[in-house]
């Protein structure tokens, strides 16, 4: 018999051979990702279907039973008129602290931009707030807001003469008062990414422009901004969620939640505020849960049909 031949024969098949590597590839890979599945499941995914069940139950924070009550939790919630005032409240905080800072953040964003002296130290000076804690951040505004004692009331009273608005009473202004820090917090952080955005726009898109004699603010509306789509769509996503899920501010600047009671912070009042009502926080938890769901698919289905990605 030829040597070919032999060695031919001896050969083990082609396809053990790679079955025996498909094998080893997916223990392989069931090693590496089978504890941040088990992590995602035990921290994620169980709490969130058990929070769901918990929105059907009365039960009381505390107590060693429940009684189920199916939906009426909800019922209660959305027939009472505290739902009308929590879902506008959240609108509100969630429009003004989610523009706000991308519209400024943006502007923002051209100023920094410049290849000037000094640039780096303003980038990182700007973006600080948004690292701080939210508890220091808004300790160090509560001082700033104070009518009697807060570095803005002496302002008011020494350059203009004016009284200090009621910052804490008034529901209208701590609802301002909290957008205001909260837009402050988050304004460094729009405006560092929108940085990376521009700074990543085509250099011969841009020269193209500019050959064609667009200028000013043209360029930046009719070439500059559809190319930072990506960009935005980005923080879009990004930040609505962070609002919603806004507590830390809210929660030290407004103890009472006069006038700032979003859905996340009504969830919190109702379960650790004296309530003492767990399954009834629970439910409010599952609703913004979906919103945010809802939220996001929507901005997934509508707004990337603007993204210009090439």
């Amino acid at each position: 018999m030829p040597v070919h031949s032999q060695a031919a024969a001896s050969a083990p098949p082609p396809v053990r051979r790679r079955s025996r590597q498909t094998r080893r590839d997916f223990w392989i890979f069931l090693a590496f990702v089978a504890p941040n599945v088990a992590l995602i499941l035990m921290f994620t995914y169980i709490p969130l279907v058990n929070n769901a069940y918990f929105s059907t139950l009365d039960w009381t924070l505390g107590s060693r039973t429940a009684t189920p009550v199916g939906l009426a939790n909800y019922i209660e919630f959305f027939t009472s008129g505290d739902a009308a005032t929590v879902l506008s409240t959240t609108a509100i905080f969630t429009l003004v602290t989610v523009l706000a800072p991308m519209g400024l953040g943006l502007a923002l964003a051209v100023v920094l931009n410049r290849n000037v002296p000094g640039t780096t130290f303003a980038r990182a000076t700007v973006f600080a707030p948004y690292v701080l804690s939210g508890v220091g951040v808004g300790l160090v505004w509560l001082y700033i807001f104070d009518p009697t004692y807060g570095l803005l009331s002496s302002v008011l009273r020494m350059w203009f003469g004016a009284p200090s608005p009621e910052w804490f009473n008034n529901p209208t202004l701590a609802l301002v008062m909290v957008m205001i820090v909260y837009t402050w917090k988050t304004l460094g952080y729009c405006a560092i990414v929108y940085v990376a955005g521009l700074q990543s726009l085509p250099k011969d898109v841009m020269e193209a422009a500019s050959l064609d004699g667009a200028t000013g603010l043209t360029r930046f509306f009719h070439v500059v901004f559809p190319l930072l789509s990506p960009t935005t769509f980005f923080l879009l996503i990004t930040s609505v969620l962070s609002s919603l899920q806004a507590f830390d501010l809210i929660r030290i600047m407004t103890p009472s939640g006069n006038g700032t009671q979003t859905l996340i912070y009504e969830a919190y009042i109702q379960a650790f505020g004296g309530y003492n009502r767990a399954g009834y926080s629970a439910m409010i938890s599952v609703v913004l849960f979906v919103l945010l769901l809802i939220m996001t698919a929507v901005q997934f289905r509508f707004v990337e049909r603007k993204v210009h990605y090439s």
